[in-house]
């Protein structure tokens, strides 16, 4: 179920990553898919995460009309390693995920403009500009999305607290051995 959850908000993420870059300009350096691997990744399961992240990656170059291929490969090798390290270090908080989700936008963007000019291609933009910008707008949407996703994501079974009297007020016991005199 959590798994589902995950591929809906990736498949939402991706039209939003196309359809918003034509509503506002500053909203073009947000990398919604990218957030939503990161956060795939940190599930610790790296299968899954390499999956999604592929697919994200793909799914983005399709539709931008890119170069097929680079941003499948930084978000596959991003997915990878974000989960080989949430693997070895305890990232549920999310103060810790700050610096994770800075550290893949920082990574994915300086792979795909090195994928770009390894094949020859002339990335959009400057690069000192596009990937502060994203850095930037990536890192303060991903953890407001990351909040979001662990509200909706957290099952609600409560566990009910057993209690000796439920509805009363407990007293005091007096301990019967005085350890004074």
């Amino acid at each position: 179920m959590n798994q589902l959850k995950i591929t809906i908000a990736l498949i939402i993420a991706i039209l939003l990553q196309w359809t918003l870059r034509n509503v506002a300009e500053p909203l073009a350096y947000i990398d919604f898919p990218l957030i939503i691997v990161v956060y795939a990744a940190l599930q610790r399961d790296a299968l899954k995460a390499i999956f999604f992240g592929s697919f994200a990656g793909i799914a983005v170059d399709a539709l931008s009309g890119g170069l097929l291929g680079s941003n499948g490969f930084s978000k596959t090798l991003i997915a990878y390693m974000v989960s080989e390290l949430a693997r070895r270090v305890y990232m549920d908080n999310l103060l810790l995920r700050i610096p994770v989700i800075a550290g893949a936008c920082l990574l994915d963007d300086l792979i795909y403009y090195g994928m770009h000019k390894l094949l020859g291609q002339e990335p959009v933009g400057q690069l000192v500009v596009v990937v502060s910008y994203t850095l930037i707008g990536t890192t303060i949407a991903g953890t407001f999305i990351y909040l979001f996703l662990d509200y909706v994501f957290v099952e609600r079974t409560r566990t009910r607290k057993r209690e000796i009297f439920p509805n009363r007020r407990q007293t005091r016991r007096k301990n019967p051995i005085r350890f004074t005199r």
